[in-house]
């Protein structure tokens, strides 16, 4: 089928899953089409903080190869321009007791910050911030994805590899994918649940605000209730966090104060402007990440790959070289 007028692998989706699999497939002389119902700033990839750090998916045991390939690809994105990925500072903190540093970020250069940890926009401010003191975190380097920016990238990189996007189309199941398509790639996300179907997926709810920019130095994260996250960016800063389950894709207002409030709080600093809300259904499966060769009824070939929760940036890369792997040595190979 390849160099034929109909593209013969089918991705079903446009976040930062579907268009990492449709950049690699295409560039290695596939014909791809991605399917999606929505795209851009309306998919939950553009809602996502997208920096590197493996959060909320299971098992551990896959999702750190997947997160180590995708840190070396991105890190290597940071180096060029008009990517929209550049490497910052990330400080893990944790607000009781001892957080250890995992292994694989020992890997990485991963080092404890000197205590008492204290969080602010410089270091004169630090010395001097009233706000309480962090009991423990670790410091690394790791990729950060403008996503608007970074999702253009890939389109751009897409179509330049004569990949074909389709938005508004929306599959029932995903037996419907047009025949002429020889295999088909899943990347539905949150959607899979009913394509499939799959009840083990679920929505994890998360809710940002993007308020103005912020002269911080590092990124900062603190997953011990009440989560927080404050991520530096070009142009402006996110603040997070929430992770709920729900389906519910309509900002909260009083989510969006509370995250303004705690982050404003553990910055030292003065409430800054809200510019948006956005929020985003992580797609968290109980079983684990699906990443599998499936086949349909009529033997065309399948590969799953969604229920990555929350770290659909931070394994992307990783992800879409098994699913090139899986097409290479289905039964009927496109």
């Amino acid at each position: 089928m390849k160099g034929a007028a109909v593209p013969d692998v089918a991705i079903i989706g446009a976040g930062v899953s579907g268009l990492t699999c449709g950049v690699l497939l295409a560039e290695r002389g596939y014909g791809v089409t991605i399917f999606a119902e929505e795209i851009g700033e309306r998919t939950t990839s553009a809602a996502a903080a997208a920096i590197w750090f493996p959060y909320d998916a299971e098992p551990a045991d896959k999702i750190i190869p997947w997160s180590l390939v995708t840190y070396e690809r991105l890190r290597l994105l940071a180096e060029q321009q008009n990517t929209g990925v550049n490497m910052i500072e990330l400080r893990s903190l944790a607000r009781r007791g001892e957080i250890p540093i995992p292994d694989w970020a020992k890997s990485l250069g991963a080092q404890f910050v000197v205590s008492p940890v204290t969080v602010g926009l410089s270091d004169r401010e630090q010395k001097s911030a009233s706000q309480p003191v962090f009991s423990s975190g670790f410091t690394m380097s790791v990729p950060l994805t403008d996503t608007t920016r970074y999702l253009d990238y890939l389109r751009d990189r897409f179509s330049n590899a004569r990949g074909t996007i389709r938005e508004g189309v929306r599959f029932e199941r995903i037996g419907e994918v047009p025949r002429p398509f020889k295999a088909i790639v899943n990347c539905a996300g949150i959607g899979a649940g009913e394509l499939v179907p799959d009840r083990e997926l679920e929505s994890h709810r998360g809710q940002v605000a993007i308020v103005s920019k912020l002269d911080l130095p590092w990124a900062v994260v603190c997953d011990d209730p009440p989560l927080m996250y404050a991520i530096p960016r070009t142009r402006d800063c996110v603040f997070g966090g929430t992770n709920s389950t729900s389906y519910n894709r309509e900002p909260i207002r009083a989510d969006t104060d509370r995250i303004v409030a705690e982050c404003s709080r553990t910055l030292n600093i003065e409430p800054p402007p809200v510019i948006a809300t956005r929020v985003g259904l992580r797609p968290f499966r109980k079983s684990g990440v699906r990443l599998e060769l499936d086949k349909l009824s009529d033997g065309r070939p399948v590969v799953h790959n969604y229920g990555h929760g929350g770290c659909g940036f931070t394994v992307s890369w990783g992800c879409a070289e098994d699913v090139l792997k899986l097409l290479l040595f289905s039964p009927n190979p496109p």
